[in-house]
């Protein structure tokens, strides 16, 4: 069910909503949080609201999308109430807000939190500089943003990690964790011998891509460079070089990732790209600081960047070769 309230306010809402749960049954008891959704008005504005919903399902939610408007007409509120099968497993209440009141998204969001419930704010779309700093993001025990959607990935990756509060996460991480699990995984198995080096091989824009290089920065204490491919898209592939032979986990066509190792049968994996809906999900499952993803932004400043581009499907062999002849060269991977 979707109930248009064009030029409406925040207290005709509220009202609108306990009408439907009285008439309709339709509860605010089972929420578990409230999502606030900021964003511009755009043609992106449902796909935002569809993994929103989605997310629902795990976590049944009040989601409050504030969708701005032009800042130049005249004030006001125009506001949707979606309940039932076009809301998932929450009610979604969309805030279209024109002239200063697009500015001031705040003080139209405040009245229909939900009381005592956690708040998190998520970014689709262009996000702030500084989250923590943001009027929404204020509210909020977590902020979720998007490097990905930035005109300028790579820029606004840094600039957030120079601005990291605890709460603040990116979904650009959160499609890390396959990669993450998979190469830990493989340093569990014998032999048990220290990373000399590592290499990390994407695209050039991948915020994915230099986060998962700090990652592995941060934690191994080696060695690691970021080569950039020039028609990859995200991840291409990582190199972990050992004394008994690398650990390479790849993925050239964008879905089937490779691991190989020394002593072990090459083994095909499921790696295609994340979408924000089961991103999402994954990010709505803790609402404490992310430490690991902290981590990673301090390691952003260790990696070894190489401006030669490699092509894509010929990036991951490079990568390994150039990395195992480091190797047998201890006197020049040391610089």
């Amino acid at each position: 069910m979707i109930i248009d309230l064009p030029s409406t306010t925040t207290s005709q809402l509220n009202k609108k909503l306990v009408e439907l749960r009285e008439r309709g049954g339709a509860v605010a008891l089972g929420r578990v949080l409230t999502l606030v959704i900021a964003a511009d008005d755009d043609e992106h504005l449902e796909d935002a609201i569809d993994a929103a919903n989605e997310a629902s399902r795990e976590h049944p939610s009040r989601v409050i999308v504030v969708a701005k408007g032009s800042k130049t007409a005249a004030p006001r509120i125009d506001g949707q109430i979606r309940v039932g099968g076009d809301a998932g497993a929450s009610e979604v209440i969309v805030l279209r807000l024109y002239g200063a009141l697009a500015s001031n998204s705040q003080s139209a969001v405040v009245p229909l939190l939900l009381p005592d419930a956690p708040i998190v704010t998520w970014w689709p779309g262009t996000g702030p500089r500084n989250p923590a700093a943001d009027q929404l993001g204020e509210l909020a025990q977590r902020r979720i943003t998007d490097s990905a959607a930035e005109k300028n990935p790579i820029r606004a990756l840094g600039t957030r990690g120079k601005a990291y509060t605890d709460g603040d996460t990116d979904l650009a991480w959160t499609r890390l964790t396959n990669w993450r699990a998979q190469l830990v995984s493989a340093l569990d198995l014998p032999p048990y011998e220290k990373v000399l080096s590592a290499t990390v091989t994407g695209e050039a824009d991948s915020p994915s891509t230099e986060l998962l290089a700090g990652w592995l920065a941060e934690y191994l204490k080696a060695p690691v460079r970021r080569v950039k491919s020039s028609s990859a898209q995200g991840i291409l592939s990582v190199t972990l070089e050992r004394r008994s032979g690398p650990i390479e986990l790849s993925r050239p066509d964008g879905r089937v990732g490779t691991l190989t190792q020394p002593g072990q049968p090459a083994r095909r994996i499921a790696l295609q790209r994340r979408d924000n809906k089961d991103c999402l999900i994954e990010e709505l499952r803790r609402l404490d600081p992310d430490e690991i993803y902290e981590a990673a932004l301090h390691g952003l400043g260790k990696i070894a960047a190489t401006a030669r581009k490699t092509p894509a499907g010929s990036g991951a062999k490079a990568a390994s070769k150039e990395s195992t002849a480091k190797a047998k060269a201890p006197a020049k991977a040391k610089s």
